[in-house]
Order: C-alpha cells, then structure tokens, then sequence
C-alpha cells in the first residue's frame, strides 16, 4: 500500500492536470464533454460564415471556443433563428448562446446575463444621400430602419421623441426590417434614409463595402452585450464568467478584440445582469 504523503501528491499532480474549470460545469456537461452553443452567423463581425470556406467565424466564434478551452471541454454549435434563441435555452436544446444578444431586463425574465462586451446604437445612411444627410438629426422626418429583432426600432422611438418631435421637427418613422442585412438593403435603394444597428458592426461593413455607408454621429445608447443562461444554470453561468476573467488575464480577450476591429467595445470587469 502506498503512503499517504504519496495518495495525496499523486492527487494534486491529476488535480494539477485537470482543466480547473471542468471541475466547475455541472456534472452533464463535464460527461458529454462538450458545451453547445446557439449562434446566429448574420452579424459581422461577431459571428458570421468565412466567405471562403462557410465555416462559422468572428469575434463571438472564437470566444466560445477559448470559453470551452478553459472549461477544458469542446463546443457544439448550434445555428438558430435569433428568435429562438431564448426558447431553446429554455427547451434544453442549447446550453448558452453567442449571438452579440443584448442583455435587456425584458430578457431577464427567462435568463441571466453574463456581459463580456459594450456596444451602441449607430445612426449610418448610404454615401449616395450623405450629402442630404450629414447629422442624425438631418433622419428627422425620414425613414430609419434596424432589425425587427432587437430593441433598436424602439430605442430609434425614443432618440425621435426626444430630438425631434420635442424640438418642433417632425417624427422619424422606424421601420423594423427582416435583420440588420435587410435594413442595409433597403438603404441601399433608398426605401429608407436611415438606419440603426450596432456600432461594433459598421466598420466592418464600410471595409467590406468601400463608399456605401456614412456614420452619423456617436452611438446614442449604450447596451452591455451578454451570454444568457437559464436562471438555474448558475453553476454554469459563474464558471463561463470565471472563464472569461481568466482570458481577459491572460491577454486572449484583448487579443480577440484587436483581431476583429473591436477595441472600442471592450468591457472590463465582466458583470451578470448589467444591463439597462
């Protein structure tokens, strides 16, 4: 029989071997060896298909798979209809999502919120009526645009309320579009005059489209960015937390926002349920 004083080393040299944060994900995760993770890939530059090979990639991408390294597990991702998104964490379907979600207190019914990046609502039009439009309060009147999907055809509301209808100019008119691709679209060909989406966004768009967008202005919100988890997935939710900690320590964070244009967004400390 071994000694005691050798159990016990041998015990720290496999707990040293050990990923520390397999040790922290509830015990199903840690037996299929695998996290699965619902994304959307219509959103350049945080998670989108490589034009070249259709694989999935962006900033979102990349994190989840340094997420699932420190939890010393794989990924499974699983491409689902932004709607959706919610209900499939609510089904058991997926175990978080990365889709550059919000985190709203409407959502925070149904899920927790842990917030890894800051973004704001940008004003754009296209560079053929930037001459027309040099200000986003040059929008008033006009049509404006943003995905259905997420709450910038309210916030655009709001911005109308206060900066224009309040000062005498006549209202925006907020359209809500099939996705931030269609609002580009009807841009484009002028069915509107505007619109809305997430200022870590356009840079990538005015890079991939040279002389099609002008930026208006500064974003006009401020929204925390969030991976949800079903409210009784705390285990789950403090070692992701625990995690990207971890990767903002080690620099893999930094170095992932650098790679996609992304510095502006960073948020530091990473926070649950921060959002307003």
């Amino acid at each position: 029989m071994k000694p005691i004083k050798s159990l016990l080393a041998a015990a720290a040299a496999l707990a040293v071997a050990t990923p520390a944060l397999a040790q922290e994900v509830p015990a199903r995760i840690k037996e299929a060896g695998k996290i699965v993770i619902a994304t959307n890939p219509n959103y350049a530059p945080i998670t989108y298909k490589d034009p070249a090979t259709n694989e999935l990639t962006g900033f979102d991408i990349d994190l989840g798979e340094a997420i699932a390294e420190e939890l010393g597990v794989e990924v499974e991702w699983q491409e689902i209809a932004f709607a959706q998104m919610l209900p499939s964490l609510q089904t058991g379907r997926v175990d978080m999502v990365l889709a550059g979600m919000s985190d709203l207190p409407s959502r925070r019914d149904v899920a927790d919120f842990v917030d890894y990046m800051v973004s704001g609502a940008q004003f754009y039009t296209s560079s053929a009526l930037a001459d027309e439009i040099k200000t986003p309060e040059d929008l008033c009147g006009k049509s404006v645009g943003a995905s259905r999907a997420t709450n910038w055809p309210t916030q655009i509301a709001e911005w109308s309320e206060e900066n224009c209808v309040a000062k005498g100019k006549p209202a925006i008119d907020a359209v809500g579009t099939e996705g931030s691709v269609g609002a580009r679209t009807q841009l484009k060909t002028q069915r509107i005059q505007g619109a809305v989406q997430g200022n870590e966004t356009l840079p990538y768009f005015q890079e991939l489209e040279p002389d099609t967008y002008v930026l208006l202005g500064e974003p006009f919100t401020k929204t925390l960015t969030g991976i949800p988890f079903l409210k009784t997935e705390t285990q789950l939710r403090d070692a992701v937390k625990a995690a990207i900690e971890r990767l903002q320590e080690n620099g893999t964070y930094d170095q992932l926002l650098a790679k996609y244009g992304l510095a502006a967004n960073k948020l530091e400390p990473v926070t649950i349920n921060q959002g307003k």
